[in-house]
């Protein structure tokens, strides 16, 4: 018997990714997705067998995704410094473009949804991994304050995905005026916000002789 076209495991990937950051882990069905893609649900069983094993799919392409271009941006003829900053602006932009789906990701995992759990300890120490590195690399160099790894890594979390993260989940509240979501969307989501936060961190960690211009 001839495989289904390749396409509907994407059509149904792509309906996961718009459906999973309002429905989380546990409000998401195969009959919805199916639906949502306009497929026979048949067929959500052929590709991906449970939903538990869709949204794991789902989440480790994006995640990949990320992780592949936060590798490539680390280049060898850069300073730890920018590269640090180069990967910062990675992750910056990806939780800016995917922020409702990590708030209900995050939010499924302290529920104690087992899918959600997997995925971030699976993957949460892999970035974690690489901007340590970079942040004792840079250290090393001279160009970062020296300090405890873990609080340089706190410091530019908070600085730069917690307004992200925070941001996103105020601005999905339907009971703040609109003068006040149109103000977190310029002045805490934007590109040019998120970027002027990671600079400000950096500066804020480098060592006082050798601040960037």
């Amino acid at each position: 018997m001839a495989r289904p076209s390749q396409n509907i495991d994407q059509r149904l990937l792509q309906a996961g990714v718009e459906l999973l950051p309002d429905t989380g882990c546990r409000g998401l069905s195969a009959r919805k997705l199916a639906e949502h893609a306009g497929v026979n649900l048949g067929m959500f069983h052929y590709h991906f067998r449970t939903k538990d094993n869709f949204i794991r799919t789902l989440l480790q392409q994006i995640y990949e995704q990320m992780f592949s271009l936060l590798v490539l941006r680390s280049h060898k003829g850069e300073s730890a410094l920018q590269n640090l900053r180069n990967a910062l602006l990675v992750l910056a932009h990806f939780a800016r473009t995917h922020r409702q789906l990590l708030v209900r990701i995050a939010a499924d995992a302290l529920a104690g949804e087992q899918v959600a759990v997997e995925f971030l300890q699976a993957n949460l120490p892999r970035h974690l991994g690489v901007i340590s590195s970079l942040i004792v690399e840079a250290q090393r160099e001279g160009d970062l304050a020296k300090a405890p790894v873990a609080q340089v890594f706190s410091f530019l979390a908070g600085a730069v995905m917690a307004p992200v993260l925070l941001g996103a989940a105020l601005a999905d509240n339907s009971a703040l005026p609109p003068a006040v979501g149109g103000m977190l969307e310029r002045e805490v989501l934007s590109k040019k916000a998120v970027e002027q936060r990671v600079e400000f961190a950096l500066r804020g960690l480098s060592v006082p002789d050798r601040r960037m211009a």
